[in-house]
């Protein structure tokens, strides 16, 4: 059994792809064809799909014109290692699109997207729930994540 994510495009399906394989390590687009018959989408060819993988995750998207848009009940959670991370991919994955609270953003194509430092589950889950209370409130004044700030409020 294979389990694949699916994202549905109503344009620019592979300059979105491209660009988020580009961003992610380990990450590379499989193939891109035209759904050789006419669906409902619209005339043979017209209708694209394609494969790609970010990081270990496999993804599958096509074009075929407006549906429903991308919301918040499907994002991609990137967790780095570190804060030269957090900055690159905050900084690509905003531009055109939308900043918001807790290291959220959609991007230009209103995909949303949660980039993370994995040393925030590890304060978020310390043993103290004084230095879990203190991360927690420190990262809901965030909009991009901050390790150090992170870092300090587990201090205290």
């Amino acid at each position: 059994m294979k389990v694949t994510q699916h994202l549905w495009f109503a344009k620019d399906m592979e300059a979105a792809i491209g660009f988020y394989t580009s961003l992610i390590r380990g990450s590379s687009v499989q193939w891109v064809s035209a759904l050789p018959a006419e669906s409902p989408s619209g005339p043979a060819g017209s209708v694209k799909i394609a494969g790609f993988t970010l990081g270990d995750q496999r993804y599958m998207a096509i074009e075929a014109g407006p549906l429903d848009p991308f919301n918040h009940s499907f994002s991609i959670m990137v967790e780095c290692d570190t804060q030269a991370e957090i900055d690159r991919l905050w900084d690509a994955l905003k531009e055109g699109g939308k900043i918001e609270q807790c290291g959220w953003l959609q991007d230009r194509w209103g995909l949303s997207w949660q980039i993370a430092p994995r040393r925030l589950g590890e304060l978020m889950n310390d043993p103290d729930p004084a230095t879990a209370k203190r991360v927690a409130e420190a990262m809901l004044k965030m909009v991009k994540f901050d390790i150090a700030e992170l870092e300090a409020a587990a201090r205290g």
